[in-house]
């Protein structure tokens, strides 16, 4: 047990003077001669002093003692200070010799019961103290699934247990988070080096082939520079993505305060990909339900432009697009339906995932990104993006956007 400081010195010492002081007036009070009194100022002076010296020693004594041997040399100190103390008085013919070997006999016994009682308490906190070490040393090992638990040794010991579970579980939240994180990051690097392969190769093997000449007609020459010019768009887009992805992962959206209409994030969007609508004659109708006017984030341009294509490469021709906005008790609720083949039941779970491909019917030339940026935009926004189903055919992703992002929501849905 450390003591640091001389705090605690001062703590008991005062109350040894304070005493010294008591015993003085209640003398006067009792009606004591002044040679009486001035008799007991020099008795109390040296117990005083040799209090201290006591003090002092024991203060030496406690950085090297554990609990228990602490706690039983202070009952100990204690109980030879008050037997001293009776010596003197006997001594100076204050107390009969009878009188004090009575007062002796029950300060022995004291001192034995307080020496015990201090060994028992002392048991109690050094298992406490025990479970504690215990603990730190599991959790400075790398074993985070280490507690303290309850601890019956006392206030403080139990508060700085419940501070050590406290922390232990924050440190095992983060240790997780920063594993996925890691782990997602290993995935990306993976599936980004994969992806570049393709139009890299395709690239590098068409400007060989032109290098060498290999090739001279000029409608190879056109057939080659179209197929160049769609890689390198593939990269283009890989590598928008990933600058949009850091941004989400650096907390840009969060700190944003530019604010759009939905309407006209609705009209960008739809406006995005209307040329690949039209070229399969797809129907793309907007319903803002009183809306329109809402603001929102600027971001959700992009995060309905990637719903909207998704939606425009997975819908047959002559089909139909829906993106549907209204308030709700959640707050602003932003719809793509459309009326294509639908997602399978087990791609469900996997379709936000980074560069995940569903089966041949659903792949398309895209990096693989998209989904996963438009979710994690609206994860920074403090919403939701979900998946679903339609009867009888089709998808609907639905985006939730909660009124403590969302300014002018309606109490009453419109």
């Amino acid at each position: 047990m450390r003591v640091k400081g001389w705090r605690p010195f001062a703590l008991l010492i005062v109350p040894a003077a304070a005493g010294a002081v008591g015993t003085l007036l209640a003398a006067a009070a009792a009606g004591m001669h002044a040679g009486d009194l001035r008799r007991i100022v020099w008795l109390i002076v040296p117990a005083l002093l040799s209090t201290v010296a006591a003090i002092a020693a024991v203060r030496l004594l406690l950085p090297r003692l554990s609990v228990r041997q602490g706690l039983a040399t202070v009952s100990f100190v204690g109980a030879a200070v008050a037997l001293a103390n009776l010596a003197v008085l006997s001594a100076v013919m204050f107390v009969s010799g009878h009188d004090a070997t009575v007062v002796a006999v029950f300060l022995l016994y004291s001192a034995g019961a307080g020496v015990g009682a201090a060994l028992a308490l002392a048991g109690a906190q050094t298992r406490a103290i025990d479970r504690l070490s215990a603990t730190a040393t599991r959790l400075a090992s790398g074993d985070l699934d280490a507690r303290v638990g309850t601890l019956d040794a006392g206030t403080e010991l139990s508060e700085l247990g419940r501070v050590v579970d406290e922390m232990a579980d924050r440190l095992a939240h983060a240790t997780a988070h920063e594993r996925d994180l890691e782990a997602r990051r290993r995935d990306l690097m993976t599936a980004v080096s994969h992806d570049l392969r393709t139009p890299l190769a395709r690239l590098r093997a068409m400007t060989e082939a032109i290098d060498d000449r290999v090739v001279e007609d000029t409608e190879t020459f056109r057939r080659y520079a179209s197929e160049m010019r769609r890689s390198v768009d593939q990269l283009v887009d890989l590598v928008d993505d990933l600058f949009e992805l850091a941004q989400v992962e650096a907390g840009a959206i969060e700190a944003e305060a530019d604010r759009a209409r939905v309407v006209d994030v609705v009209r960008s969007a739809v406006a995005a990909v209307r040329p690949q609508a039209d070229d399969k004659r797809l129907a793309v109708e907007s319903i803002l339900n009183g809306a329109g006017d809402t603001p929102c984030s600027p971001h959700m341009v992009r995060v309905l432009q990637t719903l909207l294509s998704n939606a425009v490469r997975h819908t047959p021709a002559d089909g139909t697009i829906r993106i549907e906005a209204g308030h709700s008790d959640s707050g602003l609720e932003m719809r793509v339906d459309d009326t294509g083949e639908g997602i399978a039941a087990s791609d469900l779970p996997m379709i936000f995932e980074p560069f995940y491909r569903a089966d041949p019917a659903r792949s398309g030339p895209g990096a693989g990104l998209g989904l996963t940026l438009a979710r994690r935009m609206v994860e920074a926004m403090g919403g939701r993006l979900e998946a679903a189903n339609l009867t009888p055919c089709g998808a609907r992703f639905s985006v939730t956007l909660p009124r403590s992002v969302v300014t002018g929501v309606s109490s009453d849905p419109s």
